[in-house]
This record gives structure tokens, C-alpha cells and sequence, in this order.
């Protein structure tokens, strides 16, 4: 499932897989990306920050985290990496914890979706889990704003030339 090629460079041109995500295009706000680089140079993951609220901090965070990316390892209670960067974009250092977690079937066209609805100490922030068929991780995080089946037929593949250096 790979449309980008890896350049042999010391920092990841981009991802070695698709990147699900909303287009910008969908998105009234602002869009930026960070990866996640291995000590190697590959590509650990992606994960998508898009701002509504005029620079003051994201509105919502999608990671996808490929099988083998050690943001994936998560101990007992510890939030997913999304989480904490939505936490530390908008400043706040408050400790939350993973209080629960819910397994939920959405359907999405002919397509069956178990998405995993994690429940957090700070109940401002919204977030849910779901594998995709290559075994990629897509993790939402939301501030100030609930997560509904609607946009999970938003999600799509983002082009390539996103993730290309200038």
C-alpha cells in the first residue's frame, strides 16, 4: 500500500504508507504534520494536527502508527501519543490517565469498523482507536469536541505530495 518511495535520506520524507486522514481541503482550519522518525530513518508514523481555533492550539489530532512503532506500546493507563500531543500543543500539563476503554461496531458503507472509544480522565478530550486492513494504527484525538460516526466516512488517503520536502 505504499504510494510514496523512501528517499535515502538521514530525515523521512514521508510516510511508507498511506496516511488516513481529512483532506485540508474538507477542513476550515489549518493543517500540519509531523513524522515520526526510527533512529534508522524510517518512517514510525504520521500524525496530523488540524488547528480551528486561529493558532491558540489543534482542534484535533489522527495519528496512524504502522505495526513495530514503538508509540504503540502503551503500559496500563498510559494515553495514546496522540492524546499527549494534543495535550502538549495546547499547553496543558495536566495528568490524564486512561480510565476506560470501549469496543464499538460502526458501519461504514459495506464495511464493518470496530472502533475502540477511550474513555479519559479529562473529559474535554475525545478519542478513539481503530486498525486499519494493513495493520496500521489511526488514532483520533479531540479537544472540546465529540467524535461521531459521521467522520469516520470523512477519512480518506492524503496525497503524497503532502509529505514532500520543499
Amino acid at each position: 500500500m505504499s504510494f510514496l518511495r523512501r528517499h535515502r535520506a538521514a530525515t523521512p520524507a514521508g510516510p511508507d504508507f498511506d496516511v488516513l486522514a481529512m483532506d485540508p481541503g474538507d477542513w476550515p482550519g489549518n493543517l500540519g504534520a509531523g513524522l515520526l522518525p526510527a533512529p534508522d530513518g524510517s518512517c514510525q508514523g504520521v500524525f496530523l494536527r488540524y488547528d480551528l481555533f486561529g493558532g491558540r492550539g489543534p482542534a484535533m489530532i489522527i495519528g496512524n502508527l504502522p505495526e513495530g512503532s514503538p508509540a504503540r506500546d502503551l503500559t496500563d493507563g498510559q494515553i495514546p501519543f496522540e492524546v499527549a500531543q494534543l495535550l502538549d500543543a495546547l499547553e496543558n500539563d495536566e495528568d490524564v490517565e486512561v480510565t476506560g476503554v470501549e469496543d464499538c461496531p460502526v458501519t461504514q458503507g459495506d464495511n464493518l469498523l470496530i472502533v475502540r472509544k477511550i474513555k479519559l480522565s479529562e473529559s474535554r478530550i475525545s478519542c478513539v482507536q481503530f486498525d486499519r486492513s494493513d495493520n496500521v494504527l489511526v488514532t483520533i484525538a479531540s479537544w472540546d469536541r465529540p467524535i461521531t460516526d459521521d467522520l469516520y466516512a470523512l477519512l480518506k488517503p492524503l496525497p503524497a505530495e503532502l509529505f514532500q520536502q520543499g
